[in-house]
């Protein structure tokens, strides 16, 4: 016999395998919706509210961390609960402006191998393990997005709120770029190739405002409003259900 010779693993069983793969994924299903019932029952009662978008690695000493503390703040005092994803930068700008606020701060916390550690600027902190439950409640509880400049993540929440708005898979919310110059390449690209191309339709560039003042920011939530108010209807809480 070699003495090198390699050791074949046991083939396992492939039906005890199969059930044993079946349970998991009906324990794991039972865990997403005990995070579902426990995000809803802590957040149901923060609207009207405003989640915030932006780089994870923005230093506190940067103009876009103290131009989102700012605007968070003016939400934050004009009745608006701010949402965001609870780390750093300017999702931290975005919890302490509206900690220093009257309304509630919220963080939707979630464990990444970088860069994600929860800011101490949070009036209720909610830690999600599923990054698609944590972007659900995002969208579930927000009368308006506002988007600072960001990165992959930013983008990708951005573009989920438009086309969730697009599909009417929600509501028709405000969604406000802020920074003019750093979105300026994405709405024209989304102004000319995507209408020109006819990837979407001239009246989807309407879904997204670039608005960089705080108190128009809020100014534009509010206009949005003022001939609806912020409680939805029958309807729409049915169109939230089935996000």
């Amino acid at each position: 016999m070699m003495k090198n010779a390699k050791k074949i693993p046991k083939v396992t069983d492939p039906d005890e395998q199969g059930r044993h793969q079946t349970i998991h994924e009906s324990w794991h299903a039972f865990e997403i919706m005990a995070e579902f019932v426990d995000a809803t029952e802590r957040l149901k009662e923060i609207t009207p509210a405003v989640s915030i978008f932006g780089s994870a690695r923005t230093s506190p000493d940067h103009p876009y961390y103290k131009l989102t503390e700012e605007i968070a703040c003016l939400l934050s005092n004009s009745g608006f609960s701010v949402i965001s994803g609870g780390g750093p930068g300017i999702m931290e700008a975005a919890n302490k402006g509206a900690f220093a606020g009257k309304s509630p701060s919220i963080g939707l916390n979630i464990e990444l191998p970088h860069e994600q550690t929860s800011n101490p600027y949070q009036d209720i902190s909610q830690n999600f393990k599923h990054f698609f439950m944590r972007k659900v409640m995002f969208v579930k509880y927000a009368s308006a997005y506002v988007v600072m400049p960001g990165g992959f993540g930013t983008l990708d929440e951005v573009m989920e709120a438009i086309t969730l708005i697009q599909t009417g898979k929600s509501l028709n919310m405000p969604i406000i770029l802020v920074g003019t110059d750093f979105w300026r390449g994405l709405v024209d690209w989304i102004k000319t190739t995507l209408v020109n191309e006819k990837m979407i339709s001239p009246e989807d560039v309407d879904l997204i405002q670039v608005i960089d003042e705080p108190a128009k920011i809020v100014e534009a939530i509010f206009k949005h409003y003022e001939t609806r108010g912020f409680k939805l209807s029958p309807a729409e809480e049915r169109v939230q259900l089935y996000l």
